[in-house]
């Protein structure tokens, strides 16, 4: 279900006193990228800026993706917190939504044990939605080891893995003891998309795909036909915006992006905050260059 190229989505907000949200941005925003192709519409991850809101604002906006996608392709909600009951509701909510599946997080902060990690995937996999494990120790301060990964994989709910380790060896590692599962593994970073395409990955929960879904989409396809040759083109010319997309703390470079290239973004909330005019100036040339 979870394949191919699947934008992270920002959240919009408008520049007024609350920093509220921009629903009909959230809507252009989405219809722009299903004109390009993408796979999937990923709401309320890291880029969408879930840890600044609310339950309602996260339940409307999920809701809203819902409602614009109309069953195109599928959307996998972020559903993940440090707090199990919260995801618990944040993900019956999702179901009741319409969503296709939950993007969990695994637990931040607390750093639990791994009993405490089987319990807590499995309690949100037993509300019967599609769950896709989401592995960032680079936010998190904990790696899901792949023989966890392979354990909870035998639960038939949870249907994939959003790997951000950045470790290929990892990866390979997570895509070999899953073969025998309807299990998926899909990059959680733009840049090792090709490179997890190759060892059996499925795709990408991508955040340049926001910028340039068009050219995102063209790689994988090339792939997925056997042009390894043309995939690579797309992976290099695609890899400076790649890189941009982190010279801050995202989603602040990719918000500042879009908003350049006059879609609906609007400011960050704190405590994020705005790129500064140098980063901006770079992020400028970069899309200048891009094309």
């Amino acid at each position: 279900m979870f394949e191919g190229i699947l934008p992270a989505i920002i959240t919009p907000f408008y520049r007024d006193s609350k920093m509220s949200l921009d629903i009909e941005g959230l809507q252009s925003n989405i219809e722009s990228l299903l004109e390009r192709g993408v796979h999937g519409i990923v709401p309320c991850g890291s880029t969408g800026e879930s840890a600044t809101l609310t339950f309602e604002e996260h339940e409307l906006v999920i809701g809203k993706t819902v409602e614009v996608v109309d069953g195109r392709v599928p959307v996998l909600a972020g559903t993940g917190s440090n707090n199990t009951e919260e995801a618990v509701r944040l993900t019956r909510s999702a179901k009741d939504a319409g969503a296709d599946g939950a993007l969990v997080i695994s637990p931040y902060y607390n750093k639990p044990n791994r009993s405490g990690l089987i319990k807590h995937f499995t309690k949100l996999a037993d509300l019967d939605l599609p769950i896709v494990l989401y592995n960032v120790p680079g936010r998190t301060g904990q790696n899901l080891q792949p023989d966890l990964v392979a354990e909870l994989a035998r639960h038939p709910n949870i249907v994939g893995i959003k790997e951000a380790s950045g470790d290929i060896t990892q990866i390979s590692r997570i895509i070999e003891e899953t073969q025998d599962e309807e299990f998926s593994v899909i990059s959680g970073d733009d840049a090792m998309t090709l490179p997890v395409l190759a060892i059996g990955g499925a795709g990408v929960i991508s955040v340049a795909a926001n910028v340039d879904p068009a050219r995102m989409v063209g790689m994988y396809e090339a792939f997925r036909a056997g042009d390894l040759a043309r995939a690579q083109v797309l992976h290099y010319e695609l890899a400076p915006l790649m890189r941009a997309m982190f010279i801050d703390t995202n989603p602040i470079p990719v918000k500042k992006a879009v908003e350049l290239l006059g879609m609906a973004a609007g400011p960050v909330r704190l405590p994020l905050d705005e790129l500064d005019e140098a980063k901006t100036e770079q992020l400028r040339k970069v899309l200048a260059n891009h094309g």
